[in-house]
């Protein structure tokens, strides 16, 4: 069964000092061992991380109308900061990779199941 982890963080869209690049790359160099280690466990199916939502676009089309409205998004809490798509056999075994995500200390990661969004 596929599992997305979403790597779920505080939106900031502020410019970051020389300490908060430094911790960044170092978060960054972890997931990116993380990501190896899913790779050679054969469970790792795709996974990146996400350019800040200031750098985002929202596209919506009601009544026929289309409209298009650029980041960064106020009204959002939270941005998906990346993900994880796994390939394993059980929901504990997908919980199991949440917690050793390294992103789990400074953000949230969500665990979801792929497939329909509505019941069968």
């Amino acid at each position: 069964m596929s599992y997305m982890l979403v790597v779920k963080q505080v939106g900031n869209s502020k410019a970051f000092t020389e300490e908060e690049k430094r911790v960044s790359a170092d978060r960054m160099e972890r997931m990116l061992r993380f990501g190896a280690g899913l790779q050679a466990r054969g469970i790792f199916l795709a996974g990146d991380s996400l350019r800040s939502d200031a750098e985002g676009i929202r596209v919506e089309r009601r009544d026929g109308k289309l409209s298009f409205s650029d980041g960064p998004f106020t009204e959002s809490k939270e941005i998906i900061g990346g993900f994880f798509l796994v390939d394993v056999k059980t929901r504990e075994e997908a919980l199991e990779l949440a917690t050793q995500c390294p992103a789990a200390e400074w953000s949230t990661v969500e665990v979801r199941q792929c497939g329909p969004c509505y019941d069968e």
